[in-house]
């Protein structure tokens, strides 16, 4: 069991063959939930927003603390070490982070019934001026690549390739920057950078990590993901998983520091969600004799506020101490 590489603009521009191989290699891929992406995102845009990233890991707390949102669950601003913990682990992981989205104009329904996810980003411009604008743009432009993949993997389900598009129009798609410190300064050995975990959105995008320990867990154990240079690692969620009635499982992931690794590792992920009004129902094409119908149907609102309340991001009731 392997994670394949394709090219998305072989699929975009590409004869009917070669189109039809980059939907079976995605679809061969995913079988770990994984796939690895040729893309066209500008690599000089990339080293800037990692720069400016590592340079507001590094301010001073006080600074940091500044950019935290009551109450947006980890949906909006800084979070900081030891609070999100995955779902099945007892102590938080060893990361603190930056979250932002796109927000949406005062009034627009989504925004009064789900004021957590799209209000405005509270990004480090006073710290770092000219970040708001970079990181906005990196959010878009990710959120293009996510699109694009999306319509690869609505064709290898049977469906149109555009099936995915409408339920991505000002979706809840979050941006996390994610900065892990050396694990020789984690408070205890019973913490690791992020825990076994699986994604709830629909698919993950991550177009850089600056230092090894990402593994997928596979049938045959975990997997190191090492992408070639210059492509970006795609993975599945929870609500992927449901709306393919399982036939493409979400990616059972980690990120733990190697024997001997030091050092602070650096990434950004981005995960795509749908509209939070979103049935996640089986896709019809995915439910045959062979493969009935698994999942009932549910709102992806709801979907999220359950993983949110499981990872210990649900700021008013929390399932664990944070300080654990």
């Amino acid at each position: 069991m392997e994670i394949l590489d394709v090219d998305l603009l072989a699929f975009e521009n590409g004869s009917t063959a070669e189109r039809r191989a980059v939907v079976d290699g995605v679809s061969r891929s995913l079988v770990t939930g994984f796939v690895y992406v040729e893309h066209d995102m500008e690599v000089g845009m990339i080293d800037e927003v990692y720069g400016q990233l590592e340079a507001f890991f590094t301010l001073p707390q006080e600074n940091k603390d500044a950019y935290i949102v009551a109450g947006s669950h980890g949906q909006t601003g800084y979070t900081g070490l030891l609070v999100e913990t995955a779902a099945i682990a007892d102590v938080p992981d060893w990361k603190e982070m930056l979250n932002w989205g796109m927000p949406l104009g005062q009034g627009h329904p989504l925004r009064d019934r789900y004021p957590h996810r799209y209000g405005p980003p509270a990004l480090p411009e006073a710290d770092l001026p000219g970040v708001h604008d970079l990181l906005l743009h990196f959010h878009e432009r990710v959120a293009d690549l996510q699109t694009r993949v999306l319509r690869i993997i609505a064709e290898g389900l049977g469906a149109h390739e555009s099936f995915f598009d409408e339920m991505l129009v000002d979706g809840a798609t979050l941006t996390r920057a994610i900065h892990y410190p050396a694990m020789e300064q984690a408070p205890g050995e019973q913490h690791v950078w992020a825990g076994e975990h699986a994604d709830i959105n629909l698919i993950t995008a991550l177009p850089r990590a600056t230092a090894a320990g990402l593994q997928v867990k596979t049938e045959d154990g975990w997997l190191d993901a090492a992408p070639p240079e210059n492509r970006a690692i795609i993975n599945t969620g929870l609500m992927l998983e449901r709306l393919s009635n399982g036939v493409i499982p979400s990616g059972i992931h980690r990120v733990v520091s190697g024997e001997g690794q030091q050092g602070d590792r650096y990434s950004v992920v981005q995960f795509a969600h749908p509209t939070p009004w979103t049935i996640l129902t089986p896709m019809a094409s995915t439910v045959t004799p062979e493969s009935p119908l698994r999942y009932s149907s549910i709102a992806a609102s709801d979907a999220l506020d359950k993983v949110l309340w499981d990872i210990n991001l649900t700021e008013n009731g929390k399932r664990l101490d944070a300080t654990s």
